[in-house]
């Protein structure tokens, strides 16, 4: 057995697990123990949060990550959420749906004994199930960035993006924003034609499935109004649905990643600059 391997049941079957929230070992769940086998015997900073109450675990890699030297893996409630949780509560939240997640080259914020540190990290979330499939906690593990940073957009532009799904919403707005463009964002057409009429926007960016009013309906009306307004659809048929409007359009389709979309983009922007 390696040195790695006989710490982690040391760790579980020393430790006096008795005086954390999750009690003894030998009373956990299987999900539970499972993951804590996994965090404890792995090199790279690891944590589970179990249950709603948000206990949380994690190995002593984590512990050096956030400036907690010596501090054992044990099971705490924490007076502040690790960055990890806290950066994006709406993917977590999908994590809790049982979706899993990665999210590449993320910066997190780190509050060690010496004051806020910013590291990168390819982040990833992995739902933990019981033995009727519903999800009991959410396992994330941290790994050293194995992507380079996405440049920043070429020209920054004025974006109004139109997305039912609250979480899709905001993950692609705090996306968007995150490679330097201006956004605004609304769940439906109607009120993306309101939107458009109090401001000036460069890009309509907008999922094809809305309620009510379709995409397609909402950008045509809009670049009749607005003749200067580009159009990209968030779609299932990419390139396809272009081919059959009578506008001009850019279609993505979904899942899309950042390169992508970013790569529309800045040529909307460039085309916009040699106006």
């Amino acid at each position: 057995m390696s040195d790695q391997a006989s710490n982690s049941v040391a760790a579980l079957t020393e430790m006096d697990w008795s005086r954390t929230d999750v009690g003894r070992p030998d009373g956990w769940p299987l999900p539970l123990r499972l993951a804590a086998d996994i965090v404890l015997n792995t090199p790279l900073p690891s944590l589970v949060m179990w249950g709603r109450q948000q206990v949380m675990l994690f190995n002593q890699a984590y512990a050096a990550v956030a400036g907690l030297p010596g501090q054992p893996p044990g099971g705490k409630v924490p007076a502040m959420q690790p960055t990890a949780w806290s950066w994006n509560p709406a993917a977590v939240e999908q994590a809790w749906q049982g979706t899993a997640l990665a999210f590449p080259c993320q910066t997190l914020q780190l509050w060690r004994p010496d004051g806020l540190s910013e590291q990168r990290f390819d982040l990833y979330y992995t739902p933990l199930r019981d033995a009727a499939g519903d999800v009991t906690g959410i396992l994330c593990t941290l790994a050293p960035p194995s992507a380079a940073i996405a440049p920043a957009a070429t020209g920054a532009l004025r974006m109004l993006v139109v997305e039912d799904n609250l979480d899709a919403q905001y993950l692609v707005c705090e996306m968007l924003r995150a490679i330097g463009h201006e956004v605004d964002s609304v769940s439906d057409g109607e009120a993306a034609l309101r939107k458009l009429e109090e401001a000036t926007f460069d890009v309509l960016f907008s999922d094809v499935s809305l309620p009510g009013m379709s995409g397609v309906e909402l950008a045509r009306q809009a670049v009749g109004r607005w003749p200067a307004l580009r159009v990209v659809f968030a779609s299932g048929y990419s390139g396809s649905l272009t081919e059959q409007l009578e506008f001009p359009a850019e279609a993505i389709q979904k899942p899309y990643d950042i390169e992508q979309l970013q790569a529309i983009l800045d040529r909307i922007a460039g085309q916009l600059a040699a106006r």
